[in-house]
């Protein structure tokens, strides 16, 4: 029983590690999606900066713990005595007061960094996106070029709105009703779509085509499960003719 135990341990994790791999590139993503903005890769260098922070801090607890537990434990016939104390050690107490204050220093540093980076809107983008969500759908009214292309879903039927690739997209996002969220996870963001409230947030689209999945990330009734959309990026051309045949002049 002794030895099984072990050797059944072993086999679960290994099962677990099996069923956790998600194809090519998921580890060095860290379980994210692939991102396909150039907002999505600034996340992403957040993320796996922060697990490699916090892996190498566990790292250092564990070995501590290790090393008490291994060079500190009771010895047979030794005497009932505490060991050695460090109590009221000031260059200890001094170190493990600044090392943690120096490390939210430095989360915070890039944290904030990133955010700014993530959450920047520029003047003049290259494509403007009104995202109106309401009870169970969404309407996009996209602006490109002096021109207006509107689509409108139902939770039967999901809306696809085409984005053109190597682009800048403001999404302007409104709800005539309760709250949402546009929640595209291959963005890497989300954002509350609030009545009464405009949010603003803006895109850098990289050269990655294909569909991708939207949904809305807030409970917001009963058929909140069928407010699902997705985000076709195409090439310039391709977005073009798409204008020029579905689109309506300003």
């Amino acid at each position: 029983m002794a030895r099984r135990v072990p050797r059944a341990a072993a086999l679960a994790v290994l099962l677990v590690s099996l069923t956790a791999c998600g194809g090519p590139g998921t580890w060095s993503r860290a379980g994210m999606p692939e991102g396909v903005t150039k907002e999505a890769d600034i996340a992403q260098n957040l993320w796996n900066g922060a697990w490699i922070a916090s892996l190498a801090v566990g790292v250092v607890v564990w070995g501590l713990i290790i090393w008490a537990c291994v060079f500190h434990r009771k010895r047979k016939n030794s005497p009932d005595a505490l060991p050695p104390q460090v109590r009221y050690n000031l260059p200890i107490e001094i170190l493990y007061t600044t090392v943690p204050i120096i490390m939210v220093a430095v989360f915070f540093y890039f944290t904030a960094r990133d955010e700014n980076a993530i959450v920047a809107v520029s003047k003049n983008p290259d494509v403007k996106v009104k995202v109106e969500g309401f009870q169970w759908s969404w309407r996009f009214t996209s602006e490109y070029n002096g021109k207006t292309v509107s689509v409108v879903g139902t939770p039967a039927k999901k809306p696809e709105l085409v984005l053109p690739v190597n682009k800048k997209v403001q999404f302007d996002l409104v709800s005539p009703d309760v709250n949402h969220s546009f929640w595209v996870p291959a963005f890497l963001f989300k954002r509350d779509v609030i009545p009464g409230v405009k949010n603003v947030f803006e895109i850098q689209t990289l050269d990655k085509t294909g569909t991708f999945a939207g949904r809305c990330a807030e409970l917001c009734g009963v058929d909140h499960s069928r407010m699902l959309f997705s985000v076709k990026l195409v090439p310039q051309e391709q977005y073009d003719t798409y204008v020029n045949q579905a689109g309506s002049a300003q």
